[in-house]
């Protein structure tokens, strides 16, 4: 089992020695909404039409509640809830319990509600939404953690504001884990753990420079653990390469329903069966900047080897306006900005963020922080086309129409 350098996840972990860890789980689009809009519809962004934060989807879409209904499960969800709408395409069963605004100063939860879901008689099929740790980082107790002695990825700037805020988005973190074995706990007591399938997902990266709103393994690369009793192998990994596209489909083959046609997510029921390895050969990315910041598309295609990245604007500069403003003193980027101005290393840090090329090709497995761009070593020119060829037919499939995609979105009168 794979464990963290500065936080013992005590019930994550022991749902993964229970389960089935993912170590090669891809978000397709590293932001809330289009993730949550992928996992719920089995579609890509281009497809599903949430491809910028805060879009919503097309009109006319069906989604997982729709088809765990014809199989005969209720779906209730309970949490963080701004892709539940409209209620036509996400008819959820809202449960009360957990916090649903993502960025609430406070998490206060309760389970009553809950339990009293999964005592119901139907088959049910429940999604419960943790807000934790998304941004602002003002939950749980960061004193557990000590700034001065945490190992930061090698991808980010040393600053104090850095480790501070480090220190408290793993504060959030221990809260996550404590809500996970609250719903563990309450599933032993029910009596409903040996018939009821438990997936704890991530989601996109932290909401540090590199991480979210990126294309880049810090962003786009999440977690997954299953546990099936009687079903997954107890303790196992798997390195199969899964995207949450591939969520609905998996749920509905399991619930015995009708496969979904069109959707671009793939059931890996075989793969938890421990029939199979495998699953995707390559994942796909797609991030557009706007209204997160200026526009900066960028799209990825990877496998567990290599990585290529497409910046369709490169002579802009990537910004984020959350997270990458030098006038505010309260971000960690100011202070690693500030820091490049003496170090070259540092330098070479913020400019991998701000100042990208046209390509870039990483080797995930000896440079797992994407720090040494491949893609204009003649070593790697037939990598690089290769990537290039598979990204640009799956955009073609897709509908993706790049640049154009990264525009503000027009709403229509009767949204307005």
């Amino acid at each position: 089992m794979l464990r963290g350098k500065n936080i013992l996840t005590h019930n994550i972990d022991l749902l993964a020695s229970q389960g089935m860890q993912f170590n090669s789980m891809i978000a397709s689009e590293a932001m809330c909404v289009p993730t949550r809009a992928s996992l719920f519809t089995g579609l890509f962004p281009a497809r599903h039409g949430a491809y910028q934060n805060h879009k919503p989807v097309y009109a006319g879409l069906k989604s997982i509640v729709h088809y765990m209904n014809e199989a005969g499960y209720k779906v209730g969800l309970t949490g963080k809830d701004h892709v539940t709408r409209p209620k036509t395409i996400f008819p959820f069963e809202i449960v009360k319990g957990f916090e649903p605004n993502c960025v609430s100063a406070t998490d206060l939860y309760f389970l009553d509600s809950v339990k009293q879901y999964m005592q119901q008689k139907d088959p049910f099929c429940l999604f419960i939404m943790s807000i934790n740790p998304h941004a602002p980082w003002t939950v749980g107790n960061p004193s557990e953690f000590n700034p001065r002695k945490l190992v930061l990825p090698a991808h980010w700037v040393n600053t104090d504001l850095t480790r501070e805020q480090f220190a408290r988005y793993l504060a959030e973190v221990r809260v996550l884990d404590n809500q996970v074995g609250d719903v563990l706990k309450l599933l032993k007591e029910s009596g409903l753990e040996e018939n009821t399938i438990v997936i704890f997902l991530g989601e996109q990266g932290p909401q540090f420079p590199g991480g979210k709103w990126n294309l880049y393994d810090n962003g786009q690369k999440s977690s997954m653990i299953v546990r099936w009793p009687g079903v997954t192998q107890a303790g196992s990994q798997s390195s199969a390469i899964i995207q949450y596209e591939d969520i609905t489909p998996t749920l509905v083959d399991i619930a015995g329903g009708k496969p979904v046609k069109n959707l671009d997510g793939m059931s890996f029921k075989s793969v938890l069966e421990g029939h199979k390895s495998t699953h995707r050969q390559l994942a796909f990315g797609i991030h557009n900047n706007i209204p997160e910041g200026p526009a900066y598309p960028i799209r990825s295609v990877r496998d567990n080897n290599f990585k290529l990245l497409l910046n369709l604007m490169p002579d802009s500069t990537y910004k984020i306006k959350y997270m990458m403003n030098p006038q505010r003193k309260e971000l960690a980027w100011t202070t690693w900005v500030k820091s490049a101005e003496q170090s070259p290393g540092d330098k070479k840090l913020v400019n991998r963020i701000a100042h990208r090329p046209a390509i870039e090709l990483y080797d995930l497995k000896n440079d797992p922080y994407e720090l040494h761009n491949l893609a204009n070593d003649p070593q790697y020119a037939g990598v690089v086309n290769k990537y290039k060829t598979q990204l640009h037919q799956w955009m073609q499939d897709q509908g993706d129409k790049g640049v154009l995609m990264d525009q503000p979105i027009r709403k229509a009168k009767n949204e307005q």
